[in-house]
């Protein structure tokens, strides 16, 4: 759904902010949000006695990601961990159909679609701009997914904007943060220094209803002025950036580079960038039965174009080497998806750089490409 946010904005203490959740599960919702588990930041769904952290901080970088505590009680003072909010839109596993066998043949039932409303709580700008494509793609285009669009259609989105990036952001490159401008059912911007405090937006007529059940004040010009200069300082200290003009013809020029097998020396080819990025939707079918013949099973599954064998056709895989799939993953995400779909598939969140094992940068290797690009002298006339 469309959005944009609304011209009114409150301010919300933390006793506002936890009524905010209950109002939205006594709508319904099932709650999903940020939880520290296994030394990382994840988005799960939330029991109704689960708070969200506070206090919590990350460190990230090429290869690298630590969460540190203490030093003050923010709730959103950290950027985003591995998890995306695709795992909640399209699962990892999905049962596509289940065939049983009897008297007179073979009977067909679809597999169960989770059917219950969701609430995403903190939302990041760069996760909303990868919603927006996935609904562009599985929700508006011309080959929408059943399953997705009934997930999407049922879910109520929280947003926070985002006021600490990590050091392997980019989001400004992409036009996708710090600011989250529309996507969003609520907006959050915490302002509070000590005591959490939250400037909060409605960006939907379902927004407003849940924010009319929350005690709160109208925001004054000092709260509004704090929030937009947190937003000020995020645009100024993001860790990374991408030079994005003309970027898509650049690497389509590329093909035969020889970088692309610099690059292979030290990518392992695990996919740990296609599985934390938000946009990445690459998946695999397989059929399974049981012993008798009697029971057999369609499942979609996650995969990656970096398995040898996502590209196998008949008589073998397509892309053998690991340099023909970074390559494709590269020049898919940041040139051919514009042929495909007007835009880039990148929203500059960094996770494909701080879990990569080899702590490989998709923002450094676009650099090199363009300096070497640069370095080769036009042809005369």
């Amino acid at each position: 759904m469309e959005t944009a946010p609304g011209a009114d904005r409150y301010v919300l203490d933390l006793t506002a902010l936890n009524r905010l959740i209950e109002a939205v599960r006594e709508a319904g919702y099932r709650v999903a949000g940020p939880k520290v588990r296994d030394g990382a930041l994840c988005y799960e769904e939330l029991d109704p006695d689960e708070t969200l952290p506070q206090g919590v901080r990350d460190e990230q970088g090429a290869g690298r990601y630590r969460l540190r505590t203490g030093g003050d009680a923010a709730l959103f003072s950290q950027a985003v961990g591995p998890h995306s909010w695709k795992r909640f839109l399209s699962p990892p596993e999905q049962r596509l159909f289940t065939a049983k066998k009897d008297d007179r043949g073979f009977r067909f039932e679809p597999g169960a679609i989770d059917d219950g409303k969701w609430a995403f709580i903190g939302v990041r700008p760069c996760d909303l701009a990868a919603i927006r494509l996935w609904d562009k793609v599985f929700q508006d285009g011309a080959w929408a997914d059943s399953a997705y669009r009934a997930i999407r259609e049922r879910v109520l989105v929280v947003a926070v904007q985002c006021t600490a990036p990590a050091g392997t952001c980019f989001c400004l490159s992409m036009g996708t943060g710090p600011r989250a401008g529309h996507g969003f059912d609520l907006a959050l911007t915490e302002i509070g220094n000590g005591a959490p405090r939250f400037l909060v937006e409605a960006g939907t007529p379902t927004g407003e209803e849940i924010l009319a059940l929350v005690p709160k004040v109208r925001a004054g010009p000092e709260e509004i002025a704090e929030g937009e200069r947190r937003l000020g300082q995020a645009e100024t200290s993001m860790g990374r950036s991408l030079d994005v003009d003309g970027l898509a013809e650049l690497l389509s020029r590329q093909v035969d580079s020889p970088r692309w097998e610099e690059i292979a020396v030290r990518c392992l080819a695990c996919g740990n960038c296609t599985m934390a990025c938000p946009t990445c939707f690459c998946t695999t079918v397989e059929d399974t039965s049981d012993l008798t013949g009697s029971t057999a099973e369609r499942w979609r599954r996650w995969d990656s174009c970096f398995t040898l064998g996502f590209s196998y056709i008949h008589g073998g895989s397509v892309r053998r080497t690991i340099s023909a799939r970074y390559r494709q993953w590269m020049t898919h995400k940041l040139a051919t998806w514009h042929a495909q779909f007007g835009e880039t598939g990148c929203v500059g969140c960094g996770r494909c750089i701080t879990w990569c094992p080899a702590g490989i940068d998709i923002t450094e290797e676009a650099r090199l490409f363009r300096q070497a690009a640069e370095a080769v002298p036009a042809p005369r006339s």
